[in-house]
């Protein structure tokens, strides 16, 4: 059970950077911080630590390189390195100044449990303005020997060509670049990432200016993007040579262009960060962007120079979380700025799918149905947006209510209000006649007034008020608005055909439940179509979700509340995300979601009221899990295979079968299941 909490078993590495205090000059004193920073990441469960470029002596020597004294002091400080880390278990990745074949090189080396599994040598030598670096030492390319004896130990990989693979760490992959490297027009790690690394880890010093700081950051994010790999950055910090320069000990730590961690720059302390990288993350996405394996073959000369370094570490055996915050609402940023962006971006794609197709359509209705239901709402206030956009009057959408056994009197209410403050052409069919017709035409139990609330009772209820809307277009001479949300379609929660799955243009087939709720909030709240609309939208955020199909005892309030039968949204939003989007093994979202569910009071919460804010047993994230598996992958594809056009809103937000996500109708979910037995019931 203990292993299943441990997050190196779920494709994750825990990393760290670490910027200690040095002294220029002085390899005992800078090898005796850089031990201590090392065994506080170790202690921490790091598999990884990265330090700053040339840090055994510090960067900033200039002349004194050419010094023997030091050469050799930082030979020996080295040698201290390797035996007072040699009990712990963390690769380690240190910079030292080495003279090899009489030349002097800035190098990277990476150490494990005593051992120098290889150095790393720069590339670019940067020689320009505050920089001349090329005054003391030679670029990679005057390499001579690539194999080196050092500190006792022989025929050590030496090189600008090497990718360090731990074999027992399934997609770890390391490439060492140092400093410069990365800031030259197809820096090293380009190419390693195309030959397989999956972490590169930059040695740097980089002083600061004014403004360096933003562009170094930018500059590390787009880079991790492009390779679709982890980047580690380590820069200069407390104690480096302040005669001309001066230092922010800026460190980095970046995945697929995400800043997972940064330090605080121009502190006079040592610092140490740390990151849980993703690795399982980065394979896939380099699996699915095709581009990336055809880039690798167009430079497939520099990609089969590199060399490999093969080696094995010992797993951390104890329970071990994540602490990096993976959000629990993927699809909404927790920052409320970027979070106000999403949404308008979100709904304007919305708004622009649906005016291009009336346009293109040459007609000038609307008609959709409204059940005072968090769906239609936003599809009804997109609508009247979209409108408003083609300057057409809003009494061009046909909007019915149209109530059935089950319709609470709240959401009727809020269906009417709403329609009203919004100027469409309201009109109501009461559905329950045309139903007991077709109880009648079938031999329905119910014909005879005997309430059987079976599946057949329910689709016929979600059929009638389908087919009125598709005839009420012919009549109407308009286009059937859809209404149906993501997570609908991820659990098959509609009704096939002539029901609720089927529109001429669907705007919410793109967008998770979570997600509506916050566009209809952000729309409330910024009050776009003014205070007594938003007043309605915020009493209809509180409504409980409900297909309002089957009544109740007291016949006003629904029998179903959705979430007791397919799961919390919230939840299950969170499974599609990491289904759809990186094909995660079950065991493996059951883990992240715990780690982000399991504690109401930790993380962040996008405006989520604390009287609503959940937490998850492992027990509960399983079993919701095995539901959503086997609904998503074993009887709601077919759904899926013929769903209307709707625009695609956001990544990992379409089961658009001309979109995103293509699958047979007739799978198993028996491997996905299965893999589901390896999570435990309960924590302890």
């Amino acid at each position: 059970m203990e292993q299943f909490f441990n997050l190196y078993n779920h494709g994750f590495i825990k990393t760290a950077v670490c910027v200690p205090e040095v002294r220029v000059a002085d390899p005992d004193f800078n090898v005796a911080h850089t031990i201590e920073l090392a065994r506080k990441a170790a202690k921490e469960g790091a598999l990884f630590a990265l330090f700053p470029e040339l840090g055994i002596s510090a960067y900033s020597n200039e002349d004194l390189f050419h010094q023997d004294a030091l050469l050799e002091g930082t030979l020996a400080a080295l040698h201290t390195v390797l035996e007072k880390t040699r009990r712990l278990n963390m690769i380690i990745t240190v910079g030292a100044p080495l003279r090899v074949d009489s030349l002097l090189f800035n190098c990277g080396l990476v150490l494990y449990r005593g051992k120098i599994l290889g150095i790393a040598v720069k590339s670019y030598l940067p020689n320009y303005r505050e920089f001349y670096e090329g005054r003391q030492f030679s670029p990679a390319e005057e390499i001579i020997s690539n194999e080196i004896d050092i500190c006792g130990q022989s025929g050590i990989p030496f090189g600008a060509d090497l990718i360090f693979e731990a074999k027992n760490v399934k997609n770890f992959s390391l490439f060492v670049e140092i400093c410069e490297d990365v800031w030259v027009s197809i820096p090293p790690s380009s190419f390693a990432a195309l030959a397989g690394a999956t972490v590169i880890a930059n040695l740097s010093a980089s002083n600061i200016t004014v403004g360096k700081a933003e562009y170094r950051k930018s500059l590390v994010m787009n880079q991790s993007a492009r390779l679709i790999a982890a980047y580690l950055y380590a820069g200069s910090g407390p104690g480096e040579s302040t005669t001309d320069l001066a230092w922010d000990g800026h460190a980095l730590i970046c995945e697929n262009g995400n800043l997972i961690a940064e330090s605080e720059r121009f502190s006079q302390e040592a610092q140490t960060i740390h990151g849980d990288i993703d690795l399982d993350r980065l394979v896939q996405d380099r699996m699915r962007m095709t581009g990336f394996g055809q880039n690798a073959r167009t430079h497939r000369d520099a990609v089969a120079r590199f060399r490999r370094v093969l080696f094995s570490v010992e797993i951390p055996k104890k329970k071990l979380l994540l602490t990096r915050e993976y959000p629990r609402y993927p699809y909404i940023p927790s920052d409320q700025e970027k979070r106000n962006e999403r949404c308008y971006e979100a709904y304007n794609i919305q708004v622009g799918g649906l005016a291009q197709r009336l346009r293109s359509s040459g007609l000038e209705n609307l008609v959709i149905g409204v059940s005072g239901g968090l769906d239609s709402t936003h599809a009804l206030i997109v609508t009247a947006r979209t409108m408003d956009l083609l300057g057409l009057p809003r009494t061009n959408i046909k909007a019915y209510t149209m109530p059935g056994f089950a319709t609470s009197a709240k959401t009727y209410a809020n269906a009417r209000a709403l329609m009203k403050s919004l100027g469409v052409e309201a009109r109501e069919i009461d559905i329950r006649d045309s139903c007991r017709q077709m109880f009648r035409d079938i031999g329905h139990p119910f014909a005879q007034e005997d309430p059987v609330y079976d599946i057949t009772f329910e689709n016929v209820q979600a059929g009638e008020r389908t087919s009125h809307l598709f005839r009420i277009a012919n009549l109407r001479n308009g286009l059937v608005v859809g209404t149906g949300d993501l997570s609908e379609l991820a659990l098959g929660w509609c009704t096939y055909g002539v029901g609720d799955h089927m529109s001429h243009y669907s705007v919410n087939a793109s967008v998770p439940k979570t997600l509506i709720q916050y566009l209809i909030r952000w729309v409330a709240q910024s009050e776009q179509f003014g205070s007594e609309t938003s007043k309605i939208l915020m009493d209809i955020l509180e409504t409980e979700i409900s297909p309002e199909l089957v009544p109740g005892l007291n016949g006003d309030q629904p029998a179903q509340m959705t979430e007791e039968t397919i799961g919390p949204y919230e939840l299950q939003d969170f499974n599609t995300f990491y289904t759809t989007r990186f094909g995660y093994l079950p065991s493996k979202i059951a883990f992240m979601a715990y780690c982000a569910w399991r504690d109401k009071n930790k993380g962040s919460w996008p405006t989520v009221p604390e009287n609503k804010r959940r937490e998850y047993t492992i027990g509960e994230i399983k079993h919701w899990l095995q539901v959503f598996l086997y609904r998503f992958f074993k009887t709601s594809q077919f759904k899926r295979s013929c769903i209307p056009n709707a625009p695609k809103v956001g990544s990992g937000g379409s089961l658009s079968p001309r979109g995103d996500y293509r699958a047979p109708s007739d799978s198993e979910a028996t491997v996905w299941l299965k893999n589901t037995e390896t999570i435990p019931d309960k924590e302890t």
